[in-house]
């Protein structure tokens, strides 16, 4: 995972979308995205479904899945194809690494800021009046972190449709809500460098590189030998059994004990996105609340650390080989290790990729107020449908390989 800084955000920044502008820097974006992430190929299905919709006076949020950092560009790409700028919510973090040359063009390409760790009152009204009277669709990525599993959605949270159910309660138009899916693929094979970082990971932890087993037996068991170690560090003895029972039993015992230092009780259900989000952000409240030197700001940051560790944890479904240990599974997995235990700020692009783009069919945000579950069945709803629309980009693909 990649590690961003914890703190409040020094500032809010707003979209200032300009679509000529936009327009005018297509070719550049294309360029860059090639450049930078090595995305040659962009296919969308389903685009008369967003191009009809654009036609009418449509309130429109779109939930793409975020496996990977080439996202934007994939969607500024469907942006150009459909030739309407989208809007984008944005952590704080991707401005803060940008010069002010670099912030202002990201809010002429209409990003605008989000505190994904606190209640961020001024994001959730920006984004709420975009959907209720923009021409330009919004878009948001529910799962809010970049997991690296591009087979699998993990859980949304509950912001986009919060945003969108309140949009369509003031609206004067309809709302609605388009799940999207981007699936990736290598058009080269890249599995001489992946085998090149699997000499790394194992020399790391002081092994023999064993390049005479299977690639999958030996992320397996370098996976093992790094939770064997965090188990002794948390647990105090590494524990027997399957790896996926014992990743969420590690997760679950760390988390468990952050929540009891921030004196939070989650309510039964709540994923764990959403308590290490509390986690963080009562943690971010202490932080703030003690001086400079203060020595419990050390413990207020090992909170924050193990809040991190968790969402690494979270990252790594356990069987996601097992089921099926596919070129960019693989991929995905040792993309994963390079950040985790080699402390690569970002994955290395191994080779050239494509991906595809499906629409799925828009999905209504009701305007009637009263029911209390509206956001969580919305969400859920939004959740499913991206998976079915990757499970069908899936097995389309499976069925076109020879």
């Amino acid at each position: 995972m990649n590690p961003y800084r914890m703190a409040m955000p020094p500032r809010s920044w707003e979209t200032r979308l300009r679509p000529r502008l936009v327009r005018l820097l297509r070719r550049f974006r294309r360029w860059k995205r090639v450049q930078d992430q090595r995305l040659i190929d962009v296919e969308v299905r389903g685009r008369e479904r967003l191009v009809d919709l654009l036609k009418g006076n449509v309130g429109l949020l779109l939930t793409p899945n975020h496996s990977t950092h080439a996202d934007p560009f994939t969607m500024y790409e469907l942006a150009d194809q459909v030739d309407r700028p989208f809007h984008f919510m944005s952590t704080w973090h991707v401005f803060e690494a940008q010069n002010r040359v670099g912030q202002r063009m990201l809010q002429w390409h209409g990003v605008f800021s989000v505190d994904r760790e606190g209640n961020d009152l001024k994001a959730f009204k920006q984004a709420v009046n975009i959907v209720q009277t923009d021409r330009h669709p919004l878009v948001i990525f529910p799962e809010g972190e970049v997991y690296h599993c591009n087979d699998k959605v993990t859980p949304f949270r509950d912001g986009p449709a919060a945003i969108a159910l309140a949009a369509a309660r003031r609206a004067e138009r309809p709302v609605m809500c388009v799940p999207v899916a981007l699936k990736y693929r290598y058009l080269d094979d890249p599995m001489s460098e992946l085998l090149e970082v699997m000499e790394k990971l194992e020399r790391e932890v002081f092994w023999r590189p064993r390049p005479e087993r299977p690639l999958v037996e030996r992320i397996y068991s370098l996976a093992e030998a790094l939770l064997v170690l965090k188990e002794l560090e948390f647990l105090g003895a590494a524990r027997s059994g399957a790896i996926v029972a014992r990743l969420q039993g590690l997760a679950e015992h760390v988390l468990g004990a952050a929540e009891q230092r921030c004196g939070i009780a989650p309510p039964a259900g709540t994923t764990i996105p959403e308590r290490v989000k509390a986690v963080r952000r009562a943690a971010l409240e202490k932080l703030e609340s003690h001086a400079e030197h203060d020595p419990q700001r050390t413990a207020i940051r090992n909170v924050l650390d193990d809040a991190f560790f968790v969402v690494q944890l979270f990252s790594y479904p356990g069987n996601y080989l097992t089921e099926n240990a596919s070129i960019e599974r693989l991929a995905e997995t040792i993309d994963k290790l390079e950040e985790d235990v080699l402390g690569k700020y970002s994955a290395t692009i191994r080779s050239r990729r494509a991906v595809t783009v499906a629409i799925g069919e828009p999905i209504a945000a009701a305007s009637e107020k009263g029911n209390k579950n509206a956001v969580g069945e919305l969400t859920e709803t939004l959740e499913r449908r991206v998976q079915a629309l990757l499970d069908e980009l899936n097995g389309s693909q499976t069925a076109a390989t020879p």
